[in-house]
């Protein structure tokens, strides 16, 4: 009798777009995302597999693996592509075909409480996204006792490897924009910001 040889599932399979690639023009159009989607982000699942098979990072989700990584300074490769497979997933969450607009609830209240209010956490958050040099990405995010702040970080790192709890994020490396805005990545951050930004999301995350 002969026996089939399979090939093992991969520990971490790349994440489903929650639209499709057309769903996010003018501001984003269809051919940044499916390069963004399928080379870049497709790419970070791929190596991270090939880094962690036979290893402990294999059996962990991923979101543990980011923080584990973190802590280990010889799994610095592990952590740049599990943190990069984790924010982009979170990114994609982070927008909707029909976003904008502003927060409601317990959310709202808190970015009237640390912000003063709407327009001034979209200066914050806009502040974050344009004065971070290089790659990186921008972030609102919950510390402790709920807190919020807008801030970046940069390359791969996150704030779940900190401590903290995240609510949106914004895709800041020229891969995500450069296609349809060239260098004005303040038109990207604006048009996002009005357009895109999924605030139900972030509500369910503030919880």
């Amino acid at each position: 009798m002969s026996e089939t040889l399979t090939e093992a599932k991969p520990a971490f399979v790349l994440a489903k777009l929650p639209y499709g690639e057309h769903a996010l023009e003018p501001v984003i159009s269809a051919r940044t995302l499916s390069f963004h989607y399928g080379k870049h982000h497709a790419a970070y699942v791929k190596t991270l597999n090939q880094l962690v098979a036979g290893t402990a990072f294999e059996s962990m989700e991923l979101e543990e693996v980011v923080r584990r990584a973190a802590k280990e300074a010889k799994a610095g490769k592990i952590f740049n592509n599990a943190g990069q497979a984790w924010n982009h997933a979170f990114y994609w969450q982070s927008m909707a075909a029909r976003g904008g607009g502003g927060p409601e609830g317990k959310l709202k209240e808190a970015i009237e409480r640390d912000f003063g209010g709407l327009d001034a956490f979209r200066d914050a958050f806009a502040k974050a996204a344009l004065g971070h040099f290089g790659s990186g990405w921008a972030w609102l995010a919950a510390g402790k006792g709920g807190r919020l702040s807008a801030f970046s970080t940069a390359d791969a790192d996150t704030p779940i490897a900190h401590g903290a709890r995240p609510l949106l994020t914004l895709d800041v490396w020229e891969h995500a924009y450069y296609l349809d805005y060239q260098n004005r990545r303040a038109d990207y951050v604006a048009a996002w910001l009005d357009k895109l930004v999924n605030w139900r999301f972030a509500e369910a995350n503030y919880g």
